[in-house]
Formats: structure tokens, sequence, C-alpha cells
């Protein structure tokens, strides 16, 4: 997990952003401790409220819960909320800016689906 100090993004909504990639990663799993804001304050050199913040910001999404006596956990189908909220936010973003893109150059739809094809095989290790 690291921590840009000089982006426009504030500290805390990035500390909720780490948190949530590596519930996505699986480095974080589902029933399990997430960090302590105490952690995250040492971690990154930042001030424990800051830390709550981003914590707090993902309990009210939903993707941590309070678990009584213990510190925060991963609820129960956070990674895939998560999944799903990239889906249909970045990735269909991200497309769309593509397509827009492609048009105004003139690429055709084939160029366009080669180019991802290669840059999707030379990337993806799970095929």
């Amino acid at each position: 997990m690291r921590i840009n100090f000089d982006s426009i993004k504030p500290i805390y909504a990035q500390v909720a952003e780490a948190i949530e990639d590596d519930i996505v990663t699986g480095k974080l799993k589902e029933g399990e401790a997430a960090y302590s804001q105490l952690i995250l304050s040492r971690e990154f050199a930042i001030n424990p409220a800051t830390a709550a913040k981003g914590i707090n910001q993902l309990v009210s999404k939903g993707i941590l819960e309070k678990q009584r006596g213990l510190s925060m956990i991963v609820a129960a189908g956070a990674r895939e909320k998560l999944l799903n909220e990239r889906i249909n936010t970045e990735v269909w973003q991200i497309a769309e800016s593509l397509v827009d893109s492609a048009i105004k150059v003139g690429l055709n739809k084939e160029n366009v689906i080669e180019k991802i094809t290669k840059l999707y095989e030379g990337r993806n290790t799970n095929e």
C-alpha cells in the first residue's frame, strides 16, 4: 500500500482505496481483521484520525464492519461489491473513452479489438 502525498486526492480517500485494493486482490479476505487505524497511521506516517476517516468511509459503504471486541473486519460480500463497483465505474468509463477516441481518429472496431486483445494477452497471466 502506498500513499501519494503530492496527489490532489485526499489522504483518507487514498487509505480507503488502498484497503479496497487489498480486498480486491485477496490480500485481505472477507471475515478477516482489516488494518487498524494505528497500523495505518504508523505505516503511512499519517494522523490516526486521517486513517480512521478512510476506515469509516469503508464502513459506511458496507466494505468493513465493526466486530465487537475485535478490530474492523472485511464484511461478507465486500470483494464482490468492490469488483462490481469498479467494473461499473472504472472499466466502463475507460471503455467509453477508448471508443470515443478511436472513432475520432478513424480506427475501426476490428483495429481496436485487435489492439485490446494483444494488450490483454500480454498482461493477463491467468490465460
